[in-house]
């Protein structure tokens, strides 16, 4: 327990780090989930291939291999990013593929007609969108939505690899310079989960709140 006080500063550096590229990763995955869920329904076919082509290029290669090609392969294009920044691409972009997923089923089992009905009352495409199907559709997104932020705050773990000074980095600094193993690992392992409790019970609020909304709304 010295240790972990000893190094509180060190680890709280770490913590931040993780938050950082946690929070802006999810930021990117969010925009992308939306951008890419929505181009998958698009009557573009153009727009909908775009959209697959991403979709299944990011999650059909591995997190990891995307981490270092976009940190030791861009350089070679004259391409040169900060680690962080490196993270928060690779990170973003990789889970805004499968959140992009979650935003086209959640879309689609929307009940036809919702929009049958917003036709009607002559309501444009993007009207019925806006106002009708996605407010519909977010409650069914927020699940899957916090399940995957939280896969996404274990998977930062990985941008140690890359020199990233998050909570992962700092415990291995400690452990190769003090030679012990428990004290630092246990201290990142109750840091990893205590971010995680917050981020579930954020979603959890979310999807109380939404769900009120929808029973007030008398769309359920």
């Amino acid at each position: 327990m010295s240790l972990i006080y000893e190094a509180r500063w060190v680890l709280l550096e770490g913590a931040l780090n993780t938050i950082i590229i946690t929070l802006a990763a999810s930021l990117l995955a969010g925009a992308m989930a939306f951008s890419a869920g929505l181009a998958r329904l698009s009557s573009i076919a153009a727009v909908r291939c775009i959209a697959l082509v991403y979709i299944e290029v990011f999650r059909g290669v591995a997190l990891l291999v995307q981490l270092f090609w976009m940190f030791f392969v861009l350089p070679f294009f004259d391409i040169h990013l900060e680690p962080i920044t490196t993270a928060i691409l690779a990170i973003g972009l990789c889970n805004g593929a499968y959140g992009a997923e979650i935003v086209r089923s959640a879309i689609s089992a929307v009940p036809r007609g919702q929009r049958e009905a917003a036709c009607a009352l002559n309501y444009t495409r993007l009207q019925t969108l806006w106002r009708i199907v996605v407010p519909q559709a977010i409650p069914m997104m927020l699940p899957p939505f916090g399940n995957l932020m939280i896969e996404l705050l274990k998977v930062t773990a990985l941008v140690s690899l890359i020199t990233v000074h998050d909570l992962s980095f700092q415990a291995l600094t400690l452990q190769q310079t003090t030679m012990q193993t428990a004290a630092p690992f246990t201290a990142v392992l109750v840091g990893y989960f205590l971010i995680a409790l917050v981020i579930t019970g954020i979603f959890r609020l979310a999807e109380r709140r939404a769900g009120v909304g929808l029973d007030r709304g008398g769309l359920r």
